[in-house]
C-alpha cells in the first residue's frame, strides 16, 4: 500500500466523504549520483551561505519574500498558518465542469481517493453520478501547506484528484510567431486537408498506456549492463556507513533523522563559555616544557 498523504474529506453542498489521498504517480527515472571524477568521492547537496560559502544548520534558515526595492520580507509557517486559517482538511467542490473543458496544460499531478470511515456508498454515489454526467469537480485543496485548484476525476472504480495549474502558472502564446487559428485564415486546401484527415485516421488506435515505454532509460539502463558485464565499473567508498536496519522498510527512521538534525543544529548554536581543550601536541609541548625548566635556571645560575 502507498503511504496516505492526507485525510480529509470531499465537501459540496450537504455531501460529506471522508476520504483518503494517497499518490497515483511515481518517479521513474535514472539515478544519477554526482561523483568526483577526481576521486569517486560522493558529490552531496548541502545548504550553503551564499555570500561566505559556509554550511548553515537548516533552523537557521527562514523563508523571505524579496520586493521590488530588494529588501526581504520574513514569513514563518505560524505567519502563513495565521494569513490563511481556513481548513486543510476539505475538498471543496465549488462546481462541475465537462471534463473536455480542461485543457491538458492544467494538468499537474494525479492522486488516489479512497474511502475511510465507512464512506463507501456515498463515495460510490458521487463516483457514478460523475461518471453518468460526463463531469469532473473542480474543486480547492490544501497540500502540505499550499493551496491547489483541482479536478475530481471518476476513473474506473476509483475517485481520482489532479491537480490542476493555476491560470497564472501558464503562459500565455501571445509571443509566439503561431499561424492563425481556422482553415481560411490559415490558407489551407480542401485537398491538403483531407490528405491530413486520412493520415490521421490510419494512425489512430485505441490509447493503451502500456503500448509506450521510456526508451531513452531502457538504452541507458542497457548500456549501463553492458559496461558492469564487462567489468568497466569503479569503486566508490561511502563517507558515511549507511545505519543497519532490519528487514526491508520504507518507514522513515525518525531516530537517526533527529540525530543527525540535532548533530548539524550543534555547529551552528554558540557554545556555552568555557575554556577550549588544548590539542594533544601542544599540551605535550607545554609539559615538556616545564619539566625542563629547572634544569634552565640551573645553567643561568653557572653562568
Amino acid at each position: 500500500m502507498p503511504r496516505v498523504i492526507w485525510k480529509g474529506a470531499i465537501s459540496f453542498g450537504l455531501v460529506h466523504i471522508p476520504v483518503a489521498l494517497y499518490p497515483a504517480s511515481r518517479e521513474d527515472e535514472i539515478d544519477f549520483d554526482w561523483l568526483d571524477a577526481r576521486s569517486m568521492d560522493p558529490v552531496g547537496y548541502k545548504r550553503v551561505n551564499k555570500r561566505t560559502g559556509r554550511e548553515i544548520a537548516k533552523e537557521h534558515i527562514v523563508k523571505g519574500v524579496k520586493l521590488d526595492d530588494g529588501e526581504y520580507v520574513l514569513v514563518s509557517d505560524d505567519d502563513i498558518r495565521e494569513a490563511y486559517p481556513r481548513s486543510t482538511q476539505t475538498i471543496e467542490i465549488e462546481r462541475f465542469v465537462a471534463a473536455a473543458e480542461i485543457p491538458f496544460v492544467h494538468l499537474e499531478r494525479p492522486y488516489y481517493l479512497a474511502p475511510i470511515n465507512k464512506g463507501e456508498k456515498v463515495y460510490a454515489l458521487l463516483r457514478e453520478a460523475l461518471l453518468a454526467a460526463g463531469r469532473v469537480g473542480v474543486a480547492k485543496v490544501v497540500i502540505q501547506s499550499k493551496q491547489h485548484l483541482a479536478a475530481l476525476i471518476p476513473a474506473g472504480p476509483a475517485l481520482m484528484l489532479n491537480t490542476l495549474r493555476w491560470a497564472g502558472e501558464i503562459r500565455p502564446w501571445d509571443e509566439l510567431s503561431l499561424p492563425p487559428a481556422g482553415r481560411q485564415a490559415a490558407g489551407l486546401k480542401d485537398a491538403e486537408l483531407k490528405m491530413a484527415a486520412q493520415l490521421v485516421e490510419e494512425l489512430s488506435a485505441p490509447w493503451q498506456a502500456g503500448d509506450y515505454s521510456d526508451q531513452f532509460k531502457d538504452a541507458v539502463m542497457a548500456l549501463v549492463e553492458r559496461k558492469s558485464q564487462a567489468g568497466d565499473t569503479r569503486e566508490v567508498t561511502p563517507l558515511e556507513p549507511a545505519p543497519e536496519q532490519p528487514g526491508s522498510s520504507n518507514v522513515v527512521d525518525l531516530t537517526a533523522l533527529l540525530k543527525r538534525s540535532l548533530a548539524g543544529g550543534a555547529s551552528g548554536k554558540a557554545a556555552p563559555a568555557k575554556r577550549p581543550a588544548r590539542p594533544a601536541a601542544k599540551a605535550a609541548s607545554k609539559a615538556a616544557a616545564k619539566r625542563g625548566a629547572p634544569a634552565r635556571k640551573a645553567a643561568r645560575r653557572r653562568a
